[in-house]
């Protein structure tokens, strides 16, 4: 049976309040081995896998090589999908074990209440995009001509992006497998449309209009940007604003799908 639970009228924004959730979610993921072994452990070893396939492959004359071309991208692929899926299963857990229903009958604002799990995630990504180029540039010797710092931020702000489209995603799944469901309807269409397998002057002009509206494009150009100048260029900080913008579009649309109901 279904019940719609009752709650104060609806607080302001508070910074205190989003700190407190941020606060929470980390304790709880302090206590999550296998979370944490997935979201700082996983991405370096399929790099790693990726660098055994390619590490012998010649390089074109001029040209970098196959695995310092992919794997720089991977950097910024790799955390969108892990902090997709992991945000997606988390807020759903929240949801299903009626935590989400008490916090929402609290003075706690919707927006606080994303915030909060963007924050924390966002900083669980900072510390998983440190380790994950950390490891590929010392372990891999993945070559890269920009700054290093420059291949974090965008891994930063792309992760974050997977947060915030991992939780809208939760709010329309009713188990983890059906969060996990998403994950060929979100991700898979980006990777493919993304740059990475085809150049994007190279395919149909329908799909290139798709791809034009895909938030992981714009990751992958500001990363093949930093791997091509050794300094920061206009585009690539225009293509970091857009991953940004459309991470907050996200968590907005993801505020605005919560719902106070309970089972």
């Amino acid at each position: 049976m279904t019940a719609t639970l009752s709650r104060p009228a609806p607080a302001h924004l508070s910074p205190r309040l989003t700190a407190a959730t941020a606060g929470r979610v980390l304790r709880q993921l302090r206590h999550d081995h296998r979370t944490i072994a997935m979201m700082l452990v996983l991405p370096s070893l399929l790099l790693g896998l990726l660098y055994l396939l390619w590490k012998d492959v010649p390089m074109m004359p001029g040209q970098p090589g196959v695995f310092d071309r992919v794997g720089l991208t991977m950097l910024g692929i790799f955390p969108f999908v892990v902090m997709f899926l992991v945000t997606s299963i988390a807020m759903l857990r929240e949801r299903t074990s009626g935590t989400l229903e008490r916090l929402l009958t609290t003075p706690l604002a919707r927006l606080d209440l994303l915030l909060g799990y963007g924050l924390a995630f966002g900083l669980a990504a900072a510390l998983q995009a440190v380790v994950t180029v950390t490891v590929a540039t010392t372990v891999y010797d993945l070559e890269v001509t920009g700054s290093v710092w420059l291949v974090v931020l965008i891994a930063v702000v792309d992760a974050v992006l997977g947060v915030a489209l991992g939780l809208l995603a939760s709010a329309f799944a009713r188990s983890e497998f059906q969060a996990v469901q998403f994950m060929p309807v979100i991700v898979l269409p980006q990777f493919f449309l993304c740059g990475l397998l085809v150049p994007r002057e190279q395919m149909a002009g329908w799909l290139q209009a798709i791809s034009d509206v895909l938030p992981l494009t714009y990751a992958v150009e500001a990363l093949q940007e930093v791997g091509r100048s050794s300094e920061a260029t206009g585009r690539m900080w225009v293509d970091v604003g857009i991953v940004a913008g459309a991470a907050l579009v996200a968590l907005a649309l993801a505020a605005a799908t919560l719902r106070r109901r309970t089972s």
